[in-house]
């Protein structure tokens, strides 16, 4: 089943799929977290986590309710996250040349808390070696546990932390390079920012293909022109702007809103660009915890 291609094309998402998604709030930080760290983009992280729920929420009846739901869903997310690597075209390094058994036996490696420079560089490792050390050292899950998320054996996960952690204290803690960002992006990001906070939507739409496709977190999945997206924007009661800006690098808009204390930012919305017009827009206005996960947030307006 290709639930990105069904979660694209939902529509407004029905009750009972919100419902599914007010009982893992706590959890979604998170799963998001984890996707970010693997996926190495707060943005793709949260995209794979909505992919990853919607999963979920279509196989429930295969859910053993005895089993806790937080391993469930991390391993139907780390899937997704193998997934998305194997489609940008990045490999795993071959494994040890002699497996360990499951029933080896093996002192547990304690738990290293990674200082927040090497969790950035956990980037930079093989996908599986990834998401032991993440798993592990991270989210504190045990070798068994990470055995069964990844697909491996605990054997073959304390190898995979072995090697992934030598890897990190080896890396220098040198900045990722620079995304290369194309001046008509960010002058057509400014531009639909300026016409967003006037709520010009008549020449906002001029910025916008004709079949540009909308992901609205939570709450939409589909064509633009089929959505009350820019409606319930004019309607919505919290008091908001946008401003152009940047996350981690990538060109984006910040959503601020005001709740009484002051202008905050509250999370973001990624355009995709195609032929000098807008193709498609991801708004995570109801989540929050992308933001905080985030090494940068600039904003230029």
């Amino acid at each position: 089943m290709d639930t990105r291609s069904d979660l694209a094309s939902a529509g407004l998402f029905d009750d009972r799929y919100r419902a599914f998604l007010a009982t893992v709030t706590e959890l979604r930080p998170r799963l998001h977290r984890y996707c970010a760290r693997m996926t190495g983009s707060v943005l793709d992280g949260e995209d794979v986590v909505q992919d990853a729920l919607f999963e979920a929420y279509r196989k429930l009846d295969q859910y053993d309710p005895a089993r806790a739901l937080a391993p469930w869903l991390f391993r139907i997310a780390h899937n997704r996250c193998v997934d998305l690597l194997r489609k940008r075209g990045v490999r795993e390094e071959a494994e040890a040349a002699v497996a360990v058994a499951d029933a080896a036996s093996f002192e547990e490696p304690d738990v290293v808390h990674l200082e927040p420079a090497l969790e950035r560089l956990v980037v930079r490792l093989p996908p599986k070696e990834r998401a032991c050390v993440l798993l592990k050292d991270v989210f504190g899950y045990s070798l068994v546990e990470v055995a069964d998320l990844v697909d491996s054996t605990p054997g073959g996960v304390k190898a995979a932390l072995s090697r992934g952690r030598s890897k990190l204290a080896a890396l220098p803690g040198s900045e990722p390079p620079p995304r290369v960002v194309q001046p008509d992006t960010v002058r057509l990001l400014e531009l639909y920012v300026e016409r967003f906070n006037r709520r010009d939507w008549d020449a906002l739409r001029e910025l916008i293909s004709a079949d540009a496709k909308l992901f609205f977190a939570d709450g939409f999945g589909g064509l633009l022109r089929e959505s009350p997206y820019f409606g319930k924007y004019g309607e919505v009661t919290i008091v908001w702007r946008m401003a152009s800006g940047s996350i981690d690098g990538e060109p984006a808009v910040i959503i601020f809103v005001d709740e009484g204390a002051g202008w905050q930012p509250r999370s973001a919305v990624r355009l995709e660009v195609t032929d000098g017009m807008i193709a498609r827009i991801a708004d995570y206005l109801w989540c929050p915890w992308i933001l905080p996960a985030a090494w940068t947030v600039n904003v230029s307006s």
